[in-house]
């Protein structure tokens, strides 16, 4: 695979300044520079069944066995420049390595999810709505790399405040007429808060009541209704209401569901529903429920608008968290045999989280960070559980799992600037490791720029000789530093405690370790 431009910029730094570079020669193993057109896509499967697409979205693959147009466009902070990223060939995957080169050395969000379905439901930057200001947050375009096919891609990554919609559609189902919807997502990625969602909603991005949205939830929350278990559950969120079943409240039948790529599908028709659900990567799908309209005033018949939305309520509710990797909306109400096929062609396609390398400092690689100093050998940097403050804390064969876990980290390609990095939980999806008012702490993502800076790290040969150091983007003369046992951004010399120049070059530089999980 073709090194990315800023593995090869940080391999010549670090071989310049005389330190043996640990990066990998590629992002993702497997990743391939062709892709063979696919002999079926979803929306091939639903025409075939009688109920086509009338949206389709992915940034990951094409839909529709001949789709070769667009799948996204994403901007990049450096210029404000702008690229459609497309496909490696007529239906298959994205070409991620145009994205990869359009945004190196400065970070890009996704500013259109094209509708493959020729109808123009094209998803964009959310506007105000009756429950929060607008515009929403875009999603940064590199924070949810997965590989599909065997090749690299990317998904939505939706932090709260971020979100999609089209309130000018084009054949989406209003009234009580039928539609099906499904979505692929992060089954480990969610929140109680109001409301991932994906499909129908309002046109005026105001609560107009009951009945009037009917779109794919998935989270935590149990304001409204749930199912079994703690969660995170598959629901239908259809305007006042997340519906699990026929009652308001429980259906103890939505069972709790958190695989890694998680298939989500709603339909509806006249006084009749179903939520269905599988894991994306192997099996078949669940029935959840199946029956009628939920027994509360509003919802049958239901008073659907047409508008389509993605990561946010109807109303603009955004502050729900999730990813997003594709989904299609159908005109009239899918068989469970459609909806099937469309499951086996999901499976088949593999869908995988690209954490395919460990140990050294490349997207996707799982790592360690092992202190330096000769006090702390033995110590590495992970988040204490207690307070979400990073720290260090030995860790060897005999530590229990959850200080391994806690001590192992994924790389991600910096969110503020992709020639360098940051530090995703491994334990805890979706939470970066990331400095406020100069200590570190590990803390999900808010969706803004300053968030983005203060989470990103650009690797340097070790201030000591050894190892790396690792350079705050936003304050450039700081590095990672651990003093008394707690990380900081440290300089060498400085007003705080930590900024004391006894030791700092060791306290600055960090082994790349493979990781303890």
């Amino acid at each position: 695979m073709t090194l990315r431009p800023w593995i090869r910029r940080a391999r010549r730094a670090l071989l310049a300044a005389g330190t043996t570079a640990v990066l990998a020669a590629g992002v993702l193993t497997g990743t391939a520079t062709t892709s063979q057109a696919a002999t079926q896509g979803p929306c091939d499967i639903y025409a075939a069944g009688g109920t086509p697409c009338v949206a389709a979205h992915s940034t990951t693959r094409a839909l529709y066995s001949t789709y070769n147009g667009a799948l996204y466009q994403v901007r990049r902070a450096s210029d404000g420049a702008t690229k459609d990223i497309g496909l490696l060939s007529a239906g298959g995957y994205a070409n991620a390595a145009a994205q990869d080169s359009f945004c190196a050395g400065t970070s890009c969000v996704i500013t259109v999810i094209y509708d493959q379905s020729g109808k123009g439901n094209n998803l964009t930057d959310a506007p105000a709505g009756g429950a929060a200001g607008g515009p929403d947050n875009l999603a940064n375009a590199f924070e949810a790399p997965v590989t599909v096919g065997g090749h690299e891609a990317y998904g939505v990554y939706v932090a709260p405040g971020t979100g999609y919609r089209d309130d000018n559609t084009s054949g989406i189902a209003t009234g009580d007429q039928p539609e099906g919807e499904y979505a692929i997502f992060d089954g480990t990625h969610f929140n109680g808060g109001c409301c991932f969602d994906y499909g129908n909603a309002e046109t005026s991005n105001h609560d107009t009541g009951n009945g009037h949205m009917e779109a794919i939830y998935f989270g935590d929350s149990n304001y409204w209704g749930s199912g079994s278990g703690n969660g995170p559950w598959i629901m239908a969120d259809l305007e006042n209401g997340l519906f699990s079943g026929a009652n308001q409240r429980l259906n103890a039948g939505d069972p709790t569901v958190n695989d890694r790529f998680l298939t989500a599908m709603v339909k509806g028709g006249p006084n009749q529903w179903a939520i269905r659900g599988g894991n994306a990567q192997s099996g078949g799908l669940s029935t959840f429920y199946n029956g009628v309209r939920p027994n509360v005033s509003g919802y049958n018949p239901m008073h659907k608008e047409g508008a389509i939305i993605l990561g946010i309520g109807g109303d603009n509710s955004k502050g729900s968290a999730g990813t997003f990797y594709e989904g299609v909306m159908t005109s009239g109400y899918p068989s469970d045999a459609t909806e099937n096929a469309v499951q086996a062609n999901i499976t088949a396609v593999g869908y995988g989280s690209g954490s395919t390398s460990t140990g050294a400092l490349t997207p996707g690689s799982r790592i360690s960070l092992q202190a330096t100093t000769t006090c702390c050998t033995t110590d590495y940097i992970r988040h204490d559980d207690a307070d979400n403050k990073a720290v260090i804390s030995a860790v060897n064969s005999s530590s229990p799992a959850t200080t391994k876990a806690d001590a192992t980290w994924i790389v991600r390609a910096g969110l503020a600037d992709t020639s360098c990095l940051t530090f995703e939980s491994a334990n805890d999806p979706g939470r970066f490791l990331r400095h406020s008012n100069f200590e570190l702490y590990l803390s999900a993502d808010d969706g803004s720029s300053t968030f983005a800076q203060d989470a990103t790290f650009c690797p340097t040969a070790g201030n000591s000789g050894v190892g790396h150091s690792f350079r705050s983007v936003n304050y450039p003369t700081k590095y990672l530093r651990h003093y008394d046992y707690t990380v900081y951004l440290a300089g060498d010399g400085g007003s705080n405690a930590w900024d004391a120049t006894a030791f700092w070059a060791q306290d600055t530089s960090w082994l790349v370790d493979q990781p303890w999980t």
